[in-house]
């Protein structure tokens, strides 16, 4: 698999191969694809791409830098695995931000937006019945960030979405749980509907409730393994 130099019509992005390798391999991590705990080989890397360990080891050393790979001296890079402490913390802030988001959201969101949120929610309703939790939880990173974006606050939303991407795969995984689809888009209703009538501080509650359950779901989910 060779990796192509994205261009815009203005203007090219160059981006170096290191670059271009950690775009790739984060949204693997991000997606599931490498699981967490997940060693990554930088022989296997280098003939899966077709490039030298060179620009192999920088992507590691900015995925690194960004939480989402843990790397030792002379030994192979792994997916990060939180301590189950460490991962209690990271869902307890990620339920605040995301509390907050909804908070705003049932005050600031326009009519246009709030009609958005709705049809996002369908989606995922749809998307229930088609039980394939990739799909499912590609339309769910959209229903949330329709509520950062609803939340008018760019500070709020940046720094929501930085944090949902270091424990994105554990939220991912535990869509695999039967059942969890739906009851993924009960919780979301109850948000909806809250941010649908303004109540703030019922879509506040709702939503981080929601997202401790998620983490929830994750602890059953590694049970089952």
């Amino acid at each position: 698999m060779n990796i192509r130099k994205q261009e815009s019509e203005n203007a090219p992005i160059r981006l170096t191969r290191a670059d271009e390798l950690r775009q790739v391999l984060a949204d693997e991590i991000v997606r599931g694809k490498i699981a967490p705990g997940a060693s990554l080989d930088e022989t296997a890397i280098a003939s899966r791409f077709n490039v030298s360990r060179t620009p192999v080891r920088e992507a590691i050393r900015q995925l690194a830098a960004s939480g989402l790979v843990d790397a030792k001296p002379h030994r192979a890079a792994i997916v990060a695995q939180p301590a189950h402490d460490e991962l209690i913390g990271m869902f307890e802030i990620m339920a605040e931000l995301e509390g907050l988001c909804a908070h705003y959201a049932a005050e600031r969101m326009t009519a246009a937006e709030r009609t958005n949120l709705e049809k996002v929610h369908e989606d995922l309703r749809l998307l229930i019945q088609d039980g394939d939790p990739q799909n499912y939880h590609e339309t769910n990173q959209l229903f949330h960030g329709t509520v950062y974006a609803g939340a008018h606050n760019a500070y709020l939303a940046e720094l929501t979405a930085s944090t949902r991407i270091r424990v994105q795969p554990f939220r991912r995984a535990q869509f695999r749980n039967l059942g969890r689809l739906a009851k993924s888009h009960e919780e979301h209703d109850r948000v909806v509907q809250a941010v649908l009538r303004a109540d703030a501080v019922a879509a506040q509650k709702a939503m981080r409730e929601h997202i401790m359950t998620v983490f929830d779901e994750y602890e059953a989910y590694l049970r089952s393994l």
